[in-house]
């Protein structure tokens, strides 16, 4: 993984970033759910969702997902780029 670091070193570095990436997880997730509730739930007389609010609530999650596919490989396909021109993010720092 990373030269010079003991297996140790290397086991506490992947265990960092396995809380990190899982906590940013969470605040993606927790973001969505707040943004498509509020856009979409404004009946609090029932237990339930009514069918509007239900429909509404599929289709946020659905437009966020292909979103976030959409820029994810527009992001791969950048890297991919720099890559092969020899421009490496963060170089030159």
């Amino acid at each position: 993984m990373s030269a010079g670091l003991t297996q140790q070193e290397q086991r506490e570095l992947e265990s960092r970033m396995e809380k990190k990436q899982m906590r940013e997880f969470m605040n993606t997730y927790s973001n969505l759910v707040q943004r498509c509730f509020d856009d979409c739930v404004n009946d609090f007389t029932s237990k339930t969702l009514h069918q509007r609010e239900e429909g509404c609530v599929m289709r946020c999650v659905d437009k966020w997902m292909k979103s976030t596919e959409r820029l994810g490989s527009r992001f791969q396909e950048q890297n991919a780029q720099m890559m092969q021109s020899g421009q490496m993010p963060g170089a030159g720092h």
